[in-house]
């Protein structure tokens, strides 16, 4: 059975890993990163509360759906938001769709660059970004490029954690794939990697990196990974449906 590192947070990976056990595989629960919250709230607070001057609240990641919809509730009471929103993909619309939001616009492809043309005309529209601490500005920049009003609001930090210790036994004895769905996982990885004496380019096995898309397979690449694939669809499942085609590729552990 091939063995599938799974390095997103702990508190996302058990339905990942049961997918992957459902698929035939023996998922290996590697956190590399924790999903926290920022301390001060109080600048989405006020977002929350004038959330009626909005035309759009776009959300790129479950995390941030999350965060934000454990504030909206209270602050509102009740009120109806005039603002639109969008999600990124599939994921972040069904984390939109679990609060009782249905998503105005989903892009076809799930990328942050492609959200804008679904937005219409955003001259002079006012849109929130409820997003991680370290966020791409790419979204922002294009925002006030076509003419309207950007306002991101970090709601999550992304913060490293430390390994566990039966992941890096069975990342030293050899797995077949790691899996990485964001830049941090990938930065994360290669430094716990580092730290704990494991030549990430040159590991036990050499398995191959499959990753989530093309802005992680960017952040692979930089950090010197080569042996790698990407999901044609930018998700979870995308990821299981890229490893399964692999699948016969790798070594048999």
């Amino acid at each position: 059975m091939k063995r599938i590192l799974v390095t997103r947070p702990r508190a996302q990976a058990a339905d990942f890993g049961k997918a992957l056990q459902a698929a035939g595989f023996e998922p290996i629960y590697f956190p590399v990163i924790e999903i926290r919250p920022v301390e001060d709230m109080s600048k989405l607070d006020e977002a929350i509360r004038n959330i009626a001057s909005y035309d759009w609240v776009v959300f790129t990641s479950v995390n941030a759906v999350d965060v934000f919809f454990t504030k909206v509730f209270p602050l509102l009471k009740g009120e109806e938001a005039r603002a639109r929103f969008a999600a990124i993909g599939p994921k972040t619309a069904e984390a939109l769709r679990k609060h009782g939001v249905e998503p105005d616009f989903i892009p076809d492809e799930y990328v942050a660059e492609i959200i804008i043309p679904g937005l219409g005309n955003v001259r002079g529209k006012r849109i929130l970004l409820p997003q991680a601490e370290l966020a791409r500005k790419v979204l922002e920049d294009a925002i006030t490029a076509a003419g309207g009003f950007a306002h991101p609001v970090t709601v999550y930090q992304t913060i490293p954690t430390a390994p566990d210790e039966k992941g890096l036994v069975a990342l030293r004895s050899g797995v077949d794939v790691i899996t990485l769905t964001s830049p941090s996982t990938v930065h994360n990885f290669v430094a716990i990697a580092k730290v704990h004496g494991l030549d990430p380019l040159h590991l036990p096995k050499h398995p191959l990196f499959a990753c989530i898309g093309p802005i992680t397979e960017q952040a692979a690449r930089e950090e010197g990974v080569s042996n790698l694939v990407v999901a044609k669809e930018y998700t979870t499942d995308g990821l299981i449906e890229l490893i399964s085609k692999f699948a016969n590729k790798l070594e048999v552990s």
